[in-house]
């Protein structure tokens, strides 16, 4: 083998145990098949500029309000953390707040997973008149603003005797549009008709049906959904604010107690902000598995 052929092997054959490097433009760009360092550098900027907001609210919880006067904002945390907890402890039902804000949020992400999965099934599915005029009034109701429905929705739960009790909270959010559509549109392309088919001809019910074809099938969607969900029942605050009582609260309109004096402290809103946000960590870090396999066979799908 001459020096020019071992050249050539070692720089574009196999043999030589290297692969080939790639040219710049597509180790900037990527090349369909791997990222380039554009797209890394553009996910870090977006996860640095995400994350900067939460870094904040935990440099100045772990102060005192004089931190926010400062010509050069500090970038490191402080050692006054325990302090401002113990403040927010002392000044709202955190606990009680805490209990409650789990308890809505778990009910209602449960309900909604399941009748959105049961309701998503019949859509995408099982032939029925008036299928479509049905999904298009969900879907329709998608585009009335909750502040419309806010004052009548009240009056029914203050004839109810249900205001100040956490039901109120519940009972209106155990179903959602979004929910019914998202999975319906997961689960129309993701079950072929010839599968519930064959497993009507093998003596299946529309139960058995549904629990042994299409729930297996659509669990990353409600994993998907169950998070969405939860996420928008945790940070939920009108609708509570206005039903429920000061001492009887969720965990967000709990926090605006710490706001609602003449004199701010700002570390300790913080704080309480960020101790709202760490349940929300923990579930995402726990399911993230989960989430990100649903969407990546979404994105398959398609």
């Amino acid at each position: 083998m001459s020096l020019l052929e071992k050249g050539t092997a070692r720089k574009d054959s196999p043999v030589s145990g290297r692969p080939a490097r790639r040219p710049l433009r597509q180790r900037i760009f990527g090349n369909g098949l791997k990222p380039g360092y554009l797209t890394y550098g553009l996910l870090l900027a977006f996860f640095l500029g995400s994350s900067y907001p939460l870094w904040w609210s935990v440099v100045v919880g772990s102060r005192t309000n004089e931190a926010l006067g400062l010509d050069w904002p500090p970038l490191l945390p402080g050692g006054n953390f325990w302090n401002n907890v113990s403040e927010v402890f002392d000044t709202i039902p955190f606990w009680t707040a805490l209990w409650n804000s789990i308890l809505i949020s778990t009910i209602i992400t449960v309900s909604v997973v399941t009748f959105s999965t049961l309701a998503g099934y019949a859509f995408a599915k099982l032939r029925f008149r008036g299928n479509t005029v049905l999904m298009v009034a969900v879907v329709a109701t998608m585009a009335i603003p909750t502040q419309l429905g806010i004052i009548p929705l009240f009056m029914v739960m203050r004839t109810l005797g249900w205001t100040g009790e956490i039901g109120a909270v519940i009972i209106p959010s155990l179903v959602t549009a979004f929910g019914v559509f998202f999975m319906r549109q997961y689960l129309v392309d993701v079950i072929p008709d010839e599968l519930i088919e064959s497993a009507r001809m093998d003596g299946a019910n529309m139960i058995r049906t549904f629990w042994h074809v299409a729930l297996p099938a659509a669990k990353p969607a409600m994993a998907i959904l169950s998070l969405f969900t939860f996420m928008m029942a945790w940070t939920d605050f009108l609708w509570p604010l206005l039903v429920l009582t000061a001492g009887n609260p969720t965990l967000q309109t709990a926090l605006s107690q710490l706001s609602s004096a003449r004199y701010v402290d700002y570390s300790v809103v913080l704080t309480g902000a960020v101790l709202a946000t760490i349940p929300l960590l923990v579930l995402f870090a726990a399911a993230g598995k989960q989430l990100i396999s649903g969407i990546m066979q979404g994105a398959v799908k398609g």
